[in-house]
Formats: structure tokens, C-alpha cells, sequence
């Protein structure tokens, strides 16, 4: 029996909701970014780690943009994409994980797309044309236009795609026999329709530095996207490539969860954010929370475990105090960006299970501050 996934998900009907939705997420993510530079000041991610983070949110702005203008005309051309972009509304407010798989398609064939279509110039001359000769909207030609712009986007950056595979930067060496590397990775889950950046910072003690072994650099890659599941948690991922990987020792893991995004008009969110999203909801702008997580796992110490008859290897030790054993992390920060005035709401209300969440606060002029 096929599950119903109109029960989780929902189609954008009609352009102007489709745009006010891309408008939101615009916004947001432009705030995400200066959300990263106070979580830095927070020192709940590094400087480095900072700019990591920065590029992938620019990477998600990318997407964002090119699926705008993919849906652009969706309701306003017979059999053009019909049922319009599908955004999970009860789990996380993103488009669901299949639209990220559609675009990769997309970009692999974007060179015929380009050669089988108008520059965007004479587009826009036959539009003119139209409208002089027809005296009416030129939908069809609209519709061509935002077609071609989606296929330029996807051809001229950097996207955030399903899976964004892993990267090394070099850190320098220890000795002569032991290098240290920060790995960083992304992926879209299926399973909760979120983005979540993933960095490890390992030590390289095989013969060959790690980016540059044909066999083993290949085999991290497809290790780490294979284990890039939200649902995982940190020690597992982190002791299963202790486990596989003999001479690579992951010193620190780090996951950044974005989402869930919350919003009256797109989202059915329980909890106290339901009420305070309800009563901000007849202010533009103002209905919307985006959860904000970031886990970290520490290695705090190393034994030695016997792999052969007369080899050893270095394993970890993590770090799974306090709550460690329950969360799978050495340490979880949750947060919530939240325009100022749902802050207010919220603060007012003051429910129990919000006090302890980090709040980034959105103000005039785009001002982000954070409060504890």
C-alpha cells in the first residue's frame, strides 16, 4: 500500500504564493549567515568552520533561487509543472528531498537545455513582439524566459545538491609520519527533508597523504556521504570510520542542522510555537522560526586495539559526558532565528521547554542579535 504523502506534503498553488514562499527563504538564509558569525562569537563553531558553513548557506541560496525561477510561471501555463514545487509542511518547511534529486537531473542535462533554447535577450524581444502584435500577456514566453533562467542557474554556480561531497583542508603536520586534515561535507536528508553541514577534523598517519591515495581518499568520500543520515548519531558515524579507517583518527565531528523552518502560512507546527506563529501571523514577515542545532563530538583520549597477529591500531576514545550517552554528542546547542517580533511573543509567553534554546533575534535593518 503506497503511503499518502499529501498527509506531509504540499503543493505551492498559485504564483504569488509560490513567490512569497521563495521571498521568505531568501530572507532567511541571508540572516543565516550573520547567524554564523555570531555562533562564532559564541564559540560554538570556529573560524574556519565559520566560513565553511558560509559557503554552503551560499550554495543553498543558489538552489533556492534556481528552483524560483523553475516555478516561477507553474500556475499560469497549461501543463507546465502542474502540481508546482512540493514542500514538506508538517516536518520541515523545506521542498521535499525529491525536488533537490530533479535539479541534479537537471543540471547533468543543463548544456541541451541551454543549446535548445533563446538567449534570455531575444526572449524578451519576441515578448515585446508579442505584446505589440497580440495585445496580450506573453505567458508562453514567460514561462520560456524563467525556464532559461533556471537552467542558467544551474549552470553558472555553485548549488547545494542532495550530496555535497566531502572536501579536505589541510591543517598542516604534527611530525614527519602524521598529518592533520578538516573534512567537510553536506548532504539534503530524505528522511526530514533538511540540509545539515558535517566537519571532521582527523589526524593522517598512513603512508600516503590522504588527498593524494588513490586508494583510501575515495573510499573516506563514499564512507562519509553513505553515513550522512540526520538520523545517525555523531559516535556512530565517528566510530565507524575510526573503525574502517586504521590510520585516520577523527579528533572532533561537528554536524549543523538547518531547519526545520516554521511558518504560519506554510508549515503545521505544533507546540508553544504554534500560538506565538499565530499571533504574529497577520504581520508580513513576521510568521515564520528556523531551528538552528549544531552537535559536536570530542575525542578524549586514545587506546590501542589489536587488528592482527602483529599490528595494532590507534582507536578513540569519544567524549559522551552528561548527556553524551544519550544524544551521541559531547555537546548539542540548539538554537531559534526568529524575528523580533515573535521573539517578543515568545518571551512573553515564556513556555518551559524554549528557555534553554539559544535565541537569534532578527531585527530592523536585518540587525541580528543572540540572547541565551
Amino acid at each position: 500500500m503506497n503511503a499518502d504523502l499529501t498527509l506531509d506534503h504540499e503543493y505551492l498553488e498559485g504564483a504569488a504564493r509560490t513567490r512569497r514562499y521563495f521571498a521568505k527563504f531568501e530572507k532567511i538564509i541571508a540572516h543565516l549567515e550573520r547567524v554564523t558569525d555570531l555562533s562564532r562569537n559564541d564559540g560554538l563553531v570556529a573560524h574556519g568552520e565559520a566560513e565553511i558553513i558560509k559557503d554552503y548557506l551560499s550554495r543553498l541560496s543558489h538552489t533556492f533561487s534556481a528552483l524560483s525561477y523553475k516555478y516561477l510561471m507553474t500556475w499560469r501555463v497549461s501543463g507546465a509543472l502542474p502540481n508546482g514545487m512540493s514542500v514538506d509542511r508538517q516536518e520541515s518547511g523545506f521542498p521535499v528531498f525529491q525536488e533537490l534529486l530533479q535539479m541534479a537531473n537537471d543540471a547533468l542535462n543543463v548544456e541541451h537545455h541551454l543549446k535548445a533554447s533563446q538567449s534570455p535577450d531575444e526572449i524578451k524581444k519576441a515578448m515585446v513582439r508579442h505584446i505589440l502584435n497580440e495585445q496580450s500577456h506573453p505567458t508562453a514566453l514567460q514561462y520560456a524566459l524563467s525556464q532559461r533562467l533556471y537552467y542558467e542557474a544551474l549552470a553558472g554556480r555553485d548549488l547545494f545538491f542532495a550530496g555535497n561531497d566531502p572536501q579536505a583542508i589541510w591543517r598542516g603536520s604534527i611530525d614527519d609520519d602524521r598529518r592533520r586534515y578538516l573534512l567537510h561535507w553536506a548532504s539534503y536528508d530524505s528522511q526530514t527533508n533538511l540540509p545539515a553541514v558535517y566537519m571532521m577534523e582527523l589526524e593522517d598517519s598512513g603512508r600516503t597523504a590522504l588527498v593524494h591515495d588513490d586508494r583510501r581518499w575515495p573510499q573516506v568520500q563514499a564512507h562519509l556521504m553513505a553515513q550522512a543520515v540526520s538520523g545517525l548519531k555523531l559516535v556512530t558515524i565517528a566510530t565507524g570510520f575510526d573503525q574502517d579507517f586504521d590510520d585516520l583518527h577523527p579528533k572532533k565531528l561537528r554536524r549543523i542542522h538547518i531547519g526545520p523552518m516554521y511558518s504560519h502560512a506554510y508549515t503545521e507546527q505544533t507546540g508553544p510555537l504554534r500560538d506565538v506563529l499565530a499571533e504574529t501571523a497577520g504581520q508580513e514577515g513576521m510568521d515564520w522560526a528556523l531551528a538552528w542545532t549544531v552537535e559536536t563530538l570530542w575525542s578524549k583520549t586514545v587506546t590501542q586495539e589489536k587488528t592482527g597477529w602483529f599490528s595494532v591500531a590507534q582507536r578513540e576514545i569519544f567524549n559522551l559526558e552528561d548527556r553524551g550517552e544519550l544524544t551521541g554528542a559531547t555537546e548539542q546547542n540548539r538554537s531559534l532565528i526568529l524575528p523580533q517580533r515573535a521573539y517578543q511573543v515568545l518571551k512573553d509567553r515564556d513556555p518551559a521547554g524554549m528557555r534553554n534554546v539559544r535565541k537569534y533575534v532578527v531585527g530592523s535593518g536585518g540587525r541580528v542579535a543572540s540572547y541565551n
